[in-house]
């Protein structure tokens, strides 16, 4: 995070991270697509033949809420394959927060839980503990069949401390509800390090419904963030099921 009190601006780093083609890429090109276009700027992304991300892509997002207080966000994805752990790592370096994309599909479980063991291990060389670090787990492709079970995702995300959501990212299902939860989390984390309410005289609450205004939504943050599978999700500083 940076912070210029003169300007009023804060800047936030979001990392996208998961197996490849789980669909990280899809969620920024959803979320660009939500965003209205005073807030959204030119979303980059650099792929193989396949689709596949080659190094990463770069989202930038910025909101002006009442005052003249500005949030900069900035959306990054990790390539997925293994030969580019390295550029995960160095992506991954500075991030106040991440979504962890995984894939739903039973054939990819094993992709995902390495993916996540290196998440953890890229995590420990910037020295930082997961369980530190805001994050939230979105299940993408519930439209594919041979997928894991709601009741299995549900069960899952019982046992552990991230909120899970569930996705359809290519037609902006769940995509939003990830995005507004990851920066419930991030927010919080930060203002509990640095104090920002307090330092820069803003209500979050007012100021993320004035993010989901400009991102297009119909429903309130209550509402985006009780949709996290397990019940674990802590809203509005409520203890969680953790």
């Amino acid at each position: 995070m940076q912070i210029d009190f003169g300007s009023r601006e804060i800047t936030v780093k979001l990392v996208y991270y998961g197996p490849a083609l789980s669909g990280k890429t899809t969620n920024l090109q959803a979320l660009h697509k939500l965003a209205d276009s005073a807030s959204r700027g030119r979303l980059m992304t650099l792929e193989t033949r396949d689709d596949r991300t080659l190094f990463f892509d770069f989202l930038p997002l910025r909101f002006k809420g009442e005052g003249d207080l500005a949030l900069r966000l900035k959306l990054f994805t990790v390539p997925g394959q293994v030969i580019h752990a390295s550029t995960r790592r160095l992506v991954l370096q500075g991030a106040d927060g991440v979504a962890f994309i995984a894939d739903s599909q039973i054939s990819e479980t094993q992709n995902n839980a390495l993916a996540f063991l290196d998440l953890k291990e890229n995590l420990k060389a910037h020295g930082l503990e997961m369980r530190n670090v805001p994050c939230v787990i979105q299940f993408n492709k519930r439209d594919l069949p041979a997928t894991r079970t709601d009741e299995e995702l549900t069960a899952l995300a019982a046992k552990g401390r991230e909120p899970v959501f569930t996705a359809i990212a290519t037609q902006g299902v769940g995509v939003l509800e990830t995005f507004i939860a990851l920066l419930h989390l991030t927010w919080r984390s930060l203002d509990s390090v640095h104090g920002l309410g307090a330092k820069l005289r803003i209500d979050p609450e007012a100021f993320l419904s004035h993010v989901l205004e400009r991102m297009g939504a119909t429903t309130t943050i209550d509402g985006m963030l009780g949709t996290s599978l397990g019940g674990n999700f802590e809203v509005r500083g409520k203890e969680s099921a953790r």
